[in-house]
């Protein structure tokens, strides 16, 4: 279970990342941000912020046009 959960499905790119640059610092080191999202942009956009933040992108799936995004706050 996610430390926290970000609810950007319905947003288009920049919105999502700039809401997770947000929360996930609320998100104690070491813990967990939950991201969903249904930009089909948001896989590669989240992969760029989390190599460029140091972020740890756990995992990610997609189900029925929701992308879900596991980040560890490193």
């Amino acid at each position: 279970m996610a430390d926290k959960t970000l609810d950007a499905k319905g947003l288009n790119c920049p919105l999502p990342i700039l809401k997770a640059k947000k929360a996930i610092a609320e998100v104690p080191k070491g813990g967990t941000l939950e991201v969903l999202a249904t930009d089909p942009g948001a896989v590669a956009d989240f992969q760029a912020f989390c190599k460029s933040t140091g972020n740890e992108l756990i995992e990610y799936s997609e189900e029925g046009g929701v992308y879900r995004f596991l980040i560890r706050h490193t």
